[in-house]
């Protein structure tokens, strides 16, 4: 039996007002998916800047300090980490809207071990670094920094099931034959007067702390993953700031107990462009590779 005409066209309006809402739900949730993956690519895209620009800049400039009279290799070690202050204003502005009733934080024993053992291998990672700048010129040392390209392969593939791509694979060879060009052609490279010893120590410096920086992003989005769960930014500037206090005091430590704090001065004094222009190279080269590696953890963790 047939429903009464009237009682059909009021199916049929209700069923137009259904698929119209439905319709409306979709487009929103749409337009929602569409806005946070512009969202995404802004935040990358700003990692990238200040990956490229901070690193750059403290190359440069941690040229620039050994070529203009400073000597310290220490000193040049602990102004890669020392630069993390700077952070503190902004972890506070993002950890007070970042907090999740939902979340469960990590043990405070557990966060501190893993700060101290990111903060030791930070350390002897920039002691490394500093070694393969003093050693090596500018254009040589970036180039071996970029095959750490190749060692994050290597360490994802194990510790973060990163599968090998075709890209990744044309990466590795072409940066494998230049490290291994730049191996082979030491004295046409060595323009700086630096005796061909100093060279391969350089060499193999930058090659190890590029091996032992892949180590160390590998095992930070391990722990991001496996350990502290969380999603916020403030979890990866609490990561940069306190393993880099950690690796700032080891640097105190090893200046002293070195002995090259006793140098300082002198090498204040005798430096190229003044005392200011010494205190402005160390300030900016400790600003810049907090720049550069709040953008590389950012990337790591996005």
């Amino acid at each position: 039996m047939e429903a009464p005409p009237a009682l059909q066209l009021q199916t049929r309006v209700n069923d137009r007002e259904l698929d119209s809402h439905i319709d409306t739900s979709m487009n929103q949730q749409w337009r929602f998916l569409k806005l946070k993956h512009y969202k995404w690519w802004l935040r990358v895209i700003l990692y990238v800047v200040c990956l490229l620009v901070g690193q750059s800049a403290a190359t440069l400039l941690g040229r620039l300090y050994y070529d203009k009279g400073g000597n310290s290799k220490w000193m040049a070690t602990f102004v890669q980490s020392a630069g993390f202050p700077i952070l503190l204003p902004i972890l506070c502005c993002f950890s007070n809207g970042s907090r999740s009733a939902n979340t469960t934080d990590p043990k405070i024993s557990t966060l501190v071990c893993l700060y101290v053992a990111f903060g030791l291998l930070l350390t002897g990672d920039n002691m490394m670094y500093s070694y393969g700048l003093l050693y090596l010129p500018v254009s040589t040392y970036s180039l071996l920094c970029a095959t750490q390209l190749a060692f994050n392969a290597f360490f994802s593939f194990f510790l973060n099931s990163q599968k090998f791509t075709p890209f990744i694979f044309n990466s590795l060879v072409l940066l494998t034959i230049s490290a291994t060009l730049l191996a082979v052609n030491a004295d046409s490279e060595n323009t700086s007067g630096v005796s061909k010893g100093n060279y391969v120590i350089g060499f193999l410096c930058t090659l190890g702390a590029s091996a032992t920086y892949s180590l160390y992003l590998s095992l930070l989005q391990l722990s991001f993953e496996k350990v502290i769960k969380k999603e916020t930014f403030s979890v990866v500037l609490d990561m940069q700031i306190y393993s880099s206090f950690v690796a700032t005091c080891g640097c105190v430590v090893g200046l002293f107990a070195s002995g090259e704090w006793k140098g300082l001065s002198k090498e204040m004094n005798g430096y190229g462009e003044g005392r200011v222009s010494y205190l402005m190279t160390l300030i900016w080269t400790a600003v810049t590779w907090q720049i550069s590696s709040v953008g590389l953890l950012g990337l790591v963790f996005e």
